[in-house]
């Protein structure tokens, strides 16, 4: 069966309340030919192994604390926070906290 993305100018909600957090899972929220948005949960302790993606991508800290770990470097994201990465970028992510993130991927 086929994930249902919303459309053109469907209003997304973001937010993972207390009720739902222990139930909520990732999931990817849209895409287009150019465009993914994708959000994913994790729980302390929590990781999302070493991957890429060929377009760049943002990840944004809605909630919780996350480090983005890179070849090169570490970026710890807390609430409020973002980070970009290039095309092809080797990356993975841990929950420091029980953490929700927002995925930006620009589709090549």
């Amino acid at each position: 069966m086929a994930l249902k993305h919303a459309q053109p100018l469907e209003v997304i909600n973001l937010l993972v309340t207390d009720e739902t957090r222990g139930t909520e899972v990732s999931s990817s929220l849209l895409k287009t030919p150019h465009l993914q948005l994708m959000r994913v949960v994790l729980a302390a302790g929590h990781a999302l192994p070493e991957h890429h993606v060929p377009g760049e991508i943002t990840i944004q800290c809605l909630s919780g604390e996350a480090d983005v770990v890179t070849p090169s470097r570490t970026c710890r994201l807390a609430s409020g926070s973002l980070v970009m990465l290039p095309s092809e970028e080797a990356h993975g992510v841990l929950a420091q906290r029980d953490t929700v993130l927002l995925i930006t991927v620009l589709r090549t």
